[in-house]
């Protein structure tokens, strides 16, 4: 199978996620080694949005890039989140809500595309995302100057990710309803 640009830039993403992972929690280099996961985090976000807007512009939607990357989104940011709880710097509680909130709308995309259905994503769900980004963002750096900044964006991100996952819920519920025998 030969593989268009938007599906390397996600495969490129998924191989980006170990070394992103072995910085995050390793000593190796000190903060420099944070620098690195930073920088690391923030080519394989950007790659997401590029390889989505490659593949809509030039029509090379898959069903590999329909697969695999909102999994690549996932393991990226649960990766993240994973090593915050590791090293301390997030309550686990928070992870858990929002790897649950992924597993469910995951759950309802699987029933619907069962039935035929696509949920798209919606807004809410948008503003989670980067919420959730910028979150990492500054949890990654560390800084104390930022403190306060992480904290919004930590309970920001947590609130934004229970609104989504009710208005998915909410608008997508008869997609439960109607696969029921």
């Amino acid at each position: 199978m030969k593989m268009n640009l938007p599906n390397k830039l996600t495969v490129l993403r998924v191989l980006m996620i170990p070394f992103f992972v072995f910085f995050m929690l390793t000593d190796f280099l000190g903060y420099a080694g944070r620098i690195i996961a930073l920088v690391l985090f923030v080519a394989a976000s950007f790659t997401d949005f590029l390889d989505g807007f490659i593949a809509r512009k030039y029509h090379l939607v898959t069903n590999f890039g329909k697969f695999m990357d909102p999994l690549a989104d996932k393991l990226l940011v649960c990766s993240a989140l994973i090593c915050f709880v590791e090293n301390g710097e997030l309550a686990a509680w928070i992870v858990i809500i929002i790897i649950a909130r992924e597993f469910i709308i995951s759950g309802f995309r699987l029933v619907a595309s069962d039935n035929g259905v696509v949920i798209a994503a919606n807004y809410w769900g948008k503003f989670k995302t980067v919420s959730q980004m910028v979150m990492i963002i500054l949890l990654i750096l560390d800084l104390p100057s930022l403190w306060m900044v992480t904290q919004t964006f930590i309970w920001l991100a947590l609130l934004l990710t229970v609104i989504s996952l009710e208005e998915y819920v909410r608008q997508n519920i008869r997609v439960l309803k109607e696969g029921e025998v």
